[in-house]
């Protein structure tokens, strides 16, 4: 059995066909999903959590980066800078979320975990480093740490 993904999109394709074709549609569905994240660029670390897709734009006095992490909230955001590590790690909850009296007819959605750790270049200033989140993009701008200059020795 061959597996040929026909779209890159998370959606799939409708495909009128008999009832009897309806297996065959979930058991392509199912290895669709399963596959999808490493097709797509993402894959899952070593506990099960996701790792977020990054920009990482550099100019003369800082690393700007942008991190997708779709549906999660600011709360739940842990950025950490240990020198030239960076390492994010979020958690988006609100998909198993159920109130009072709720019966879930279909769920797909469910809880994720994000981790990405990664080494730039330079040192980082720590102190004033800045992150946002705005739209299910996590945005960290990153001073360089100013190293000091070369000095010259005398030779005695």
């Amino acid at each position: 059995m061959n597996l040929v993904r026909r779209s890159h999109s998370a959606l799939p394709a409708y495909r009128p066909g008999s009832v009897e074709d309806q297996f065959g549609r979930m058991v392509e569905s199912m290895f669709q999903d399963f596959f999808a994240p490493i097709a797509e660029g993402g894959a899952w670390s070593g506990d099960g959590a996701a790792t977020p897709r990054l920009d990482v734009r550099e100019t003369d006095k800082t690393y700007e980066i942008q991190a997708e992490l779709p549906g999660v909230d600011k709360e739940d955001v842990k950025v950490s800078v240990d020198g030239q590590r960076i390492t994010i790690e979020a958690e988006c909850r609100g998909a198993n979320e159920r109130r009072e009296g709720e019966t879930v007819v279909y769920a797909e959605r469910t809880a994720r975990r994000f981790m990405r750790s990664f080494a730039l270049p330079t040192e980082i200033d720590d102190g004033a480093a800045q992150a946002r989140l705005e739209n299910g993009i996590l945005q960290l701008s990153l001073p360089k740490k100013q190293g000091t200059e070369a000095r010259r020795l005398t030779i005695q």
